[in-house]
């Protein structure tokens, strides 16, 4: 699958980090599946198999997001987990995913993306 045809879903619960990341990935080539700001959509967005792969934080407003990343990994779709956590910190539902540290910069997003996705 090329970059410019996969379709990333944002689960993310702060609003202008998700609006940064959806422009991130448009720049980039990258089509949006959906943004999920709370667990219900997420899982609604997931089930509907709309996305290639996401881009997952650990935890939206209080509430974990490891039903998303079973999910997903049920489903065999890979993500990326972008949390202010340490991985150490993170239930086992997000073990094995690529991990992101909050803050990060751009392009530490794109070559995860890109790792994930152009696997051959």
């Amino acid at each position: 699958m090329c970059k410019q045809l996969a379709r990333i879903l944002i689960v993310e619960d702060e609003p202008m980090i998700a609006l940064n990341l959806e422009e991130l990935l448009v720049s980039e080539g990258f089509a949006i599946a959906g943004v999920a700001e709370k667990l219900e959509k997420a899982m609604g967005l997931v089930d509907q198999g709309l996305c290639d792969a996401a881009i997952v934080d650990a935890n939206l407003a209080g509430v974990s997001a490891s039903p998303v990343a079973s999910a997903l990994t049920a489903r065999g779709l890979p993500f990326i987990v972008l949390s202010g956590y340490s991985p150490e910190q993170l239930p086992d539902a997000f073990r094995g995913a690529l991990f992101i540290k909050k803050p990060c910069r751009p392009n530490q997003i794109i070559r995860a993306l890109n790792s994930m996705i152009l696997k051959p």
